[in-house]
């Protein structure tokens, strides 16, 4: 039967039609057909065989032409060209949750969104709540509403799961009896994509363990529950497994499920070269635990030295702590200031001064202010004179605050030639400059490699943001030669930017560590549009140790005085 087949092609119909903002009656008038057709018990086909279609109530001599067009052909003419008339992506939003036709129209015709990507960027700014019938709770629903949307695409971002884990750990860590409370899995290890969230504890009292963890809030299915194990369903966004494990195999617990799987195999291969036995239970000889309460002293009874849980990934670091040559890797607490920020002068929320009140309420001593450059008009990039301005207001709040510094400076977009968005005499005067490709995704390998180069060799340039173009399950990075840019980088002693927003991660681990074998420092950045966004630098660092980098790979953990010494001083 096509009649469920048929009716979702009219509702989708009806869903173009009311984004493009046509006639109401026109839209309802497909929608009761849609209906109507999906709720008939006969099958549409013989009625159109029948001639009956007319006698479908809300079905006139249009639609039942439209419709004897879809059964003979599987599609309908004008709806295929009503759809090429808005953005491809359109339809794609009408399955985020709370997200009608009528907010999508009037969001592509206002504030040119146009996909996923654009709809976030959209909602961080403050132009959609000038929009009618948007305001503050309408804009946090939709934000919900994508967070829901993602996660039924199977693996969510690291920064969507990590405040449902830690909510968990603290419940958990306050049940009567838990002892040691850890999340294991791939969220351990910081990977940016993450398909389930592992939870271990050790309990004297399992039941109440169990009792706890399944009924903790957002919990909305209860998947198993067993006198050790249970799985959740968070939010209809995760699944969440908790196992409580014997004190004495805690550790060696925790190291099994923390895996990877790789990095495993090759952990109990040390394991049995030394005549031992490796396990979720302990390590032994023969019958004999010699080790399992805590990974340290598996990992010093093997003869290595302890591997942090993102290193683990069968990527060298097991000979590297065989021979005693891991790197001290950066922490949270070596980051002393944000070098990519935005305020409510482009498209964020805050102003300077909230921004730098929050840096100072991390523990930074400085924060820049990088807003866009005037050629991002769907940003509010700044005129040459709204930069000016700002710069003085910029001086206005150092002269009232102590304890942090506000520093000077613009995300200027790396044009389609190459050239920047704002003139060298205006950048040498800014104290940190990062460039941003921004649009022309599409170009050529060469392009585009050729684009960042050139920005890279400009002397005023100090950082290259988000330098992939990627956004995290919604777009793909852009074809860049990274090899050409990393070398140009190092020689001109410019910094790569691993921009710490959930949904970039940009650069990725992998490049990270590829960088810094070239010399190429790394500048760990928010990006942050809003006061409450600066905790992502916590992404960010996780990122850079997943990358094998230390402090003295990542710029911003110079003190102020250092940096722009560092930075005064590059080859030009």
């Amino acid at each position: 039967m096509k009649n469920k087949e048929l009716a979702a092609v009219l509702d989708s119909f009806a869903d173009v039609l009311e984004i493009k903002g046509e006639s109401p009656f026109r839209v309802n008038a497909y929608r009761r057909a849609a209906r109507t057709i999906d709720d008939l018990a006969a099958d549409i086909e013989r009625i159109a065989e029948e001639d009956g279609l007319q006698k479908i109530q809300g079905v006139g001599k249009g639609l039942a032409s439209s419709i004897e067009e879809f059964l003979a052909t599987g599609t309908i003419r004008g709806y295929e060209d009503e759809k090429k008339t808005i953005p491809r992506k359109l339809l794609e939003l009408l399955s985020v949750p709370g997200l009608g036709p009528k907010t999508i129209g009037l969001l592509w015709k206002e504030l040119d969104v146009r996909s996923l990507s654009s709809l976030k960027r959209a909602l961080r700014g403050k132009k959609v709540l000038d929009l009618p019938g948007i305001g503050p709770k309408k804009v946090e629903n939709i934000q919900s509403g994508i967070r829901a949307y993602e996660s039924r695409s199977g693996r969510l971002t690291l920064g969507a799961v990590l405040p449902i884990a830690e909510s968990l750990l603290e419940r958990m860590a306050g049940v009567e009896g838990v002892g040691r409370v850890d999340v294991a899995g791939s969220l351990r290890r910081s990977r940016e994509t993450i398909g389930d969230i592992d939870i271990l504890v050790t309990s004297r009292k399992a039941k109440a363990a169990i009792d706890a963890f399944t009924s903790a809030p957002g919990v909305n299915e209860v998947l198993a529950a067993g006198r050790t194990k249970a799985s959740v369903r968070i939010e209809d966004a995760v699944q969440v497994d908790l196992r409580v494990v014997p004190e004495a195999s805690y550790g060696a617990a925790l190291l099994y499920f923390t895996g990877s799987k790789d990095h495993n195999v090759r952990m109990r291969g040390i394991a049995q070269s030394r005549g031992m036995k490796l396990n979720e239970y302990g390590l032994f000889k023969n019958d004999r635990r010699l080790a399992g309460k805590t990974e340290e002293a598996i990992f010093k009874r093997l003869g290595m030295a302890y591997i942090p849980p993102e290193l683990r990934e069968d990527r060298g670091e097991v000979e590297a702590a065989l021979d005693g040559e891991l790197p001290e890797l950066v922490e949270l607490g070596d980051i002393r200031g944000d070098l990519h920020c935005h305020s409510d002068y482009s498209d964020g929320v805050s102003t300077i001064e909230e921004m730098a009140q929050a840096a100072k309420a991390s523990g930074y001593s400085y924060i820049s202010m990088n807003d866009h450059s005037r050629s991002l008009g769907i940003a509010h990039g700044l005129t040459v004179e709204r930069l000016e301005r700002q710069m003085g207001e910029i001086d206005e709040v150092n002269a009232r605050l102590r304890g942090v510094t506000v520093l000077k400076g613009t995300e200027v977009d790396i044009l389609s030639d190459g050239s920047l968005d704002y003139p060298d005499d205006l950048l040498e005067r800014l104290d940190i400059v990062v460039a941003s490709v921004h649009s022309g995704f599409q170009q050529s390998r060469d392009k585009i490699t050729g684009r960042i180069l050139s920005a890279i060799r400009n002397p005023h340039v100090d950082i290259i943001g988000h330098p992939t173009g990627r956004l995290l399950g919604s777009r793909s990075a852009y074809d860049v030669d990274l090899d050409a840019v990393m070398e140009a980088a190092a020689e001109t002693g410019t910094a790569l930017e691993l921009n710490a927003h959930y949904e970039r991660l940009d650069l990725n681990d992998q490049n990270c560590r590829r960088a810094a074998e070239l010399g190429v420092m790394i500048a760990i950045s928010t990006d942050s549009h809003a006061e409450d966004q600066l905790w992502t630098m916590g992404l960010g660092v996780k990122t850079a140790r997943r990358g094998w980098l230390g402090p003295e790979n990542v710029l911003n953990t110079l003190s102020k005085s250092k940096l722009l010494r560092y930075l005064s001083n590059k080859p030009s």
